[in-house]
This record gives structure tokens, C-alpha cells and sequence, in this order.
């Protein structure tokens, strides 16, 4: 089997951040990070590890793994690390009030390409690195019409999306090994 990989950089980072300062004892829980905006800011995701992470126990066998997000500052290094751990970077630029747009669709666009168009259904796996529930009908459409999707992310995931998913993996349990 071969793995098609697709990742929303800035939900899998900040994230990481949120179940850090959880971790760390910065916070009580998750939804207390998320309303109170409280993040570990020195946790680092590793994109290397999250690369070989989600290719499981062989990386020749990722076909395709892209990393999509938003444009960063000029002397940001993200994208250039990332390049350099296997990703194909996909980088869009905010809209005029400085937020993120385009990038679920682009994932979906980019998913939905690739199944049609490069992957053999009885062969190859997608893989959706996001937690949002944006991507359900675009899983749903896939599984329908016979694509393995799985769903590596932070346990509090939307519990719909987990569900569309054949399977899910929690990046929690990982959340050291996963770290730069």
C-alpha cells in the first residue's frame, strides 16, 4: 500500500502548542486552551517526525505528502524544513484581514485530484493530517466511492470527522516523539 499524505500546517502546529501547554500544566484542559488561547510556545512540531510518523514503518511508500498553509514572514524557515523532510509545501496568502483562507479547500481540491487522478483505490491510503469538520463531505464522498481515509491528528479532533475516517490516530500519545 501506498500513502497520499495531506497537511493543514498551521491546525497540526498550533495545535500541537494547545496539547502542549495541556501537557505542561499551563492549562487544565484542551477546551480551556482553546477558549482561553493558551499555547505552549516553546513546543516545536517536528514536520521530519510527522512526515515518518504518518508513513508508518516505511517512507518510500508515501507517494505524495503536502503541507499546505498560509504565507509566513520573509526569515520564517518552516517551509524550507519542511521541503527538506519530504513535504511539497503549498502556500497561499492570507486575505486582507490577515486570515487563513484557501487552505481546507486546497487540501480537498488537491485530495479529491489525487484520488480521481493518481491513486489506486485497492492500493493506496489517504491520509488527512487536520482535525476540523470541514473535510467531511470530501471523506465521505471518497469512502463512498471505495478510498481508504485515515485521520492523524490531536485527540480533540472533531469527533464526526474521526468517524467519516476508517481509522483514526491520535497524535497525542506522540506529542514528545513528534517534537523538534
Amino acid at each position: 500500500m501506498s500513502n497520499f499524505v495531506y497537511v493543514d500546517n498551521s491546525n497540526v502546529f498550533i495545535e500541537s502548542k494547545r496539547v502542549s501547554a495541556v501537557r505542561r500544566a499551563l492549562v487544565s484542559n484542551i477546551y480551556d486552551a482553546m477558549n482561553k488561547k493558551i499555547i505552549d510556545n516553546s513546543y516545536r512540531l517536528d514536520f521530519g517526525k510527522l512526515h515518518s510518523f504518518t508513513a508508518g514503518s516505511d517512507p518510500t511508500k508515501i507517494k505524495r505528502a503536502v503541507l499546505f498553509g498560509s504565507r509566513p514572514p520573509a526569515n520564517d524557515s518552516l517551509w524550507g524544513i519542511a521541503e527538506r523532510a519530504g513535504f511539497e509545501t503549498i502556500i497561499v496568502d492570507r486575505n486582507a484581514a490577515n486570515r487563513e483562507k484557501k487552505v481546507d479547500t486546497g487540501i480537498v481540491t488537491a485530495m479529491m485530484r489525487d484520488a480521481y487522478t493518481k491513486m489506486d483505490k485497492s492500493e493506496d491510503v489517504i491520509t488527512l493530517v487536520a482535525g476540523d469538520g470541514d473535510f467531511i463531505p470530501a471523506i465521505e464522498t471518497l469512502r463512498d466511492d471505495g478510498f481508504t481515509v485515515e485521520l492523524f491528528f490531536w485527540n480533540h479532533a472533531a469527533q464526526e470527522l474521526k468517524d467519516a475516517c476508517d481509522r483514526f490516530v491520535a497524535l497525542d500519545p506522540h506529542l514528545d516523539h513528534l517534537a523538534f
